[in-house]
């Protein structure tokens, strides 16, 4: 019996290029985001857990799809999608942003990656930005390509990922700093590869740029990986919450602006440039937001795996919120969740309850990060 025939994949929804590879190293289960196949099993979520922390997992992600931008006016292009001011942003270099609409509401939250001098990528979460920046770009007057390039990363992430790197690309690579990238090749193919993850740990994405051989290069990973306890895993939501690292349709969405998450370092509404929500973000700056983004711990037994639903929140018999990410910590011990509330009961300390599929809990209000607050390890 081979697993890939049992999933019952259809050719509606496509296969990233390290598929086969991903099944052949136990993928169990699979979601689809941006329209394509997402390994999210590859066993005991605890243990990938523990495997990320102590060790270094492997994840295909190639469902980051890439919009590249490129020509005369790209970087002109890019500024204007994103409220964060790109002005001093090298080649080289990426940069966490967000992409709002002309309400100030959040598209999408994605790495930015600056390639070469006019040409950069926009590394997405899970929404449909390719098609928003060629609608935008039909009447911008602006000189700019705009297409999906053959660019699939991996996920190399966890304390061991550093030596890992050194195996496969010398030591060199030990100098790559937090948030830059580089332009690599391994057994004669094309990489970029970059100090980024969404794993709150010490970790590199590798974009392969041949999508005919993503089976050689998952192998070659493993190959250099085995010595240092390397594992095939998946993006885990207990290291994610613990670094209170946003997903988006879940702890925001197009109806989420950047000041509900406390992003507002990420909104740059002084400079002199223009961008696509910069009147409606100015005014929200204004009158203030009505509900935050908070953390929370819930005092209840063990959650046996992540919401699957939003719960809600009530303060005094009445629903002011919603938790949007829950799950378990084995290093803390404890319920840990990202939730939406009214500003009127976001204080630390506030206490709630928390209405779960199993029944009523306590909940109180903490700050976040729950763990390694200042990334220092991502940093490191």
């Amino acid at each position: 019996m081979t697993q890939k025939d049992d999933f019952g994949f259809g050719t509606q929804i496509r296969k990233s290029p390290y598929f086969d590879a991903t099944v052949k190293w136990g993928a169990r289960d699979f979601s689809v985001y941006n329209h394509m196949y997402i390994p999210r099993d590859f066993g005991d979520p605890e243990q990938n857990f523990w495997n990320l922390v102590n060790e270094a997992i492997l994840c295909d992600v190639a469902v980051e799809r890439q919009v590249e931008i490129s020509g005369p006016d790209a970087s002109e292009f890019v500024q204007l999608l994103t409220p964060r001011d790109l002005s001093k942003m090298a080649v080289g270099q990426c940069k966490y942003v967000l992409i709002t609409n002309d309400k100030g509401g959040v598209i999408n939250d994605p790495i930015l990656l600056r390639l070469e001098e006019s040409k950069y990528w926009i590394s997405l979460a899970d929404s449909d930005v390719l098609l928003w920046a060629q609608g935008v770009a039909v009447h911008s007057g602006l000189d700019v390509s705009i297409h999906e390039p053959d660019a699939s990363p991996l996920q190399l992430q966890g304390p061991q990922s550093g030596e890992i790197m050194k195996v496969l690309f010398g030591e060199e690579i030990a100098d790559l700093k937090y948030y830059w990238l580089r332009h690599l090749t391994l057994n004669g193919m094309e990489l970029v590869v970059s100090r980024t993850g969404w794993s709150s740990e010490l970790g590199y994405e590798i974009y392969l740029q041949d999508g005919t051989r993503g089976t050689e290069l998952w192998e070659a990973i493993m190959e250099a990986g085995a010595p240092f306890g390397l594992k095939p895993g998946h993006t885990s939501s207990i290291r994610r919450i613990e670094g209170a690292m946003l997903s988006y349709h879940a702890d925001m969405d197009i109806n989420t602006n950047p000041f509900e998450l406390g992003m507002d370092r990420l909104c740059n509404l002084d400079v002199e440039h223009n961008f696509i929500g910069k009147k409606a973000l100015q005014k929200v700056k204004e009158t203030g937001i009505t509900r935050r983004q908070i953390g929370l711990v819930i005092d209840c037994a063990p959650l046996t795996g992540p919401n699957t639903t939003f719960w809600p929140l009530h303060h005094e018999g009445r629903v002011i919120g919603k938790v949007t990410s829950a799950v378990y910590s084995p290093r803390l011990k404890k319920n840990i969740a990202l939730a939406m509330v009214e500003i009127g009961h976001s204080d630390s300390g506030t206490k709630l309850d928390v209405e779960t599929k199993d029944g009523i809990f306590a909940g109180e209000i903490c700050e976040t990060p729950f763990f390694d607050p200042k990334k220092s390890i991502t940093k490191s």
